[in-house]
């Protein structure tokens, strides 16, 4: 078996051989952990597909891998390992002579497809006298012969690729291609752009000539992309817009401060975040919108009927934001743990895909930073997400007289397609009402 590296999701396409657990000539069970590989989000953890002996592997330690490249050659009995080897060979071979007619990015993409699955051709012929109706037909039946960087491409462009008549071997399509066909198509682009949710935004964000005697440039981090990637998806597509608002939450404080004894004898670190966490959910059943995504193409809002509350964490290597699952079904104590446990695997760079994946709503504390207000980017594809600010003892008026209490401040970022102010605002009186009185989050 041609074990391959697969889409795991989360828009990773490449990799970081970190270990491998097997070498060539072991037998591996089926579920075994084969290789950890390092992405730009998790360390990903790849079991084998089937039990058998291992033949061939992949690239060495450190070495990077794309998506649709081999991971391992495996002998599972079926017979067919020695020829998907040649196959992988041959393909090797084919590509190290073919750079003389391509450029080295080209060559990069073929040589990335001719070990994705099927090669898809076109065996379709259009006679050359009939068109219209019939070349609509061909165009939706025919079958791309792409890589998998070249479909994203494509997508992120808003460009149809059945449309492409492909300029590499066997009519590849290619990311010149795909480009040329985006810029060709620019104007109508734009309109399917502005009219589909889902699709970004071309606009002109060329840089200037700086003076390069007094400037310096420096390389990103793969993470940095991602969340350049994300943040502008985020800002592109959702229409957000930002309430703030205090509470007054002298009897959270008191309340955290006479059982911390209790939480620590349960080995519990209690910060005040599980009891926002936990107002957050109970806020959320009243408020069913804010737990939802936003379908823009079919006009649909989609209600999500669990609360996975993703928590920003700052790392060393930059922002992640894993979620605690089903967090309206964890008490105070049990969402303090969880919440311990995925820091500490954050900053371990621990965290799985699994922690990453699904949440509905998400918080961001700047307060740690000793910030106090903020306009949050939502995590798309969720409608909201609460911003929390530090706590901090301010001059107040309360019966009519200036006294000194502790104040949280809110930030509440929405997707305005299909959240109103109105809403925002009866959000977060709800949301303040359980922080004001956290004995009500004992006995819900």
């Amino acid at each position: 078996m041609n074990f391959k590296f697969a889409d795991i999701g989360e828009g990773i396409h490449e990799g970081v051989i970190l270990e491998w657990k097997y070498k060539v000539g072991d037998t591996i069970e089926e579920g075994e952990t084969l290789v950890i590989v390092e992405t730009d989000k998790v360390n990903a953890e790849i079991p084998s597909p089937v039990t058998g002996d291992i033949k061939t592997l992949g690239p060495d330690a450190g070495e990077e891998i794309h998506v649709g490249e081999t991971l391992a050659i495996i002998d599972d009995g079926e017979g067919d390992d020695e020829d998907e080897a040649a196959t992988v060979k041959d393909s090797d071979q084919k590509d190290d002579t073919s750079n003389d007619e391509s450029s080295s990015e080209s060559a990069e993409e073929e040589k990335g497809a001719g070990v994705v699955g099927s090669i898809e051709v076109s065996n379709d012929v259009i006679a050359s006298s009939t068109e219209g109706e019939e070349e609509d037909e061909e165009i939706v039946n025919k079958r791309v012969l792409a890589t998998p960087v070249a479909r994203k491409l494509a997508k992120d462009l808003g460009v149809d690729i059945k449309t492409i008549k492909g300029s590499g071997k066997n009519g590849r399509v290619m990311k010149d291609d795909i480009y040329q066909a985006a810029e060709k198509n620019g104007p109508q682009s734009d309109k399917e752009t502005s009219s589909k949710g889902s699709k970004r935004i071309q606009v002109d964000a060329s840089l200037p000539n700086f003076d390069e005697n007094r400037t310096r440039r420096e390389k990103i981090s793969k993470l940095r992309q991602t969340i350049a990637d994300n943040m502008t998806t985020s800002k592109t597509v959702i229409p957000h817009t930002t309430v703030m608002d205090e509470v007054i939450v002298e009897a959270l404080v008191q309340f955290r401060e006479e059982n911390k004894s209790l939480a620590k004898e349960r080995d519990v670190h209690m910060t005040y975040m599980p009891f926002i966490i936990k107002a957050l959910t109970k806020t959320l059943e009243e408020y069913p919108r804010f737990n939802s995504s936003f379908d823009y193409d079919k006009s649909e809002i989609i209600y999500k009927n669990y609360m996975n509350i993703g928590v920003a964490v700052d790392t060393p290597d930059g922002l992640i934001v894993p979620n605690i699952k089903d967090a309206d079904k964890r008490g105070v104590f049990g969402l303090a743990k969880e919440l311990s446990t995925l820091k500490e695997k954050a900053n371990n760079k621990k965290i799985q895909l699994e922690d990453l994946r699904d949440g509905t709503i998400s918080i961001t504390n700047y307060g740690v930073f000793d910030s106090t207000f903020g306009a949050p980017v939502i995590k798309y594809p969720e409608v909201a997400i609460l911003g929390i600010g530090r706590i901090s003892e301010k001059p107040v008026a309360v019966d009519g007289e200036v006294v000194i209490k502790h104040v949280l401040p809110l930030s509440l970022s929405i997707d305005h397609r299909v959240i109103d102010g109105g809403d925002a605002g009866r959000f977060l009186r709800t949301f303040k009402s359980y922080l004001k009185n956290p004995m009500l989050l004992l006995l819900s």
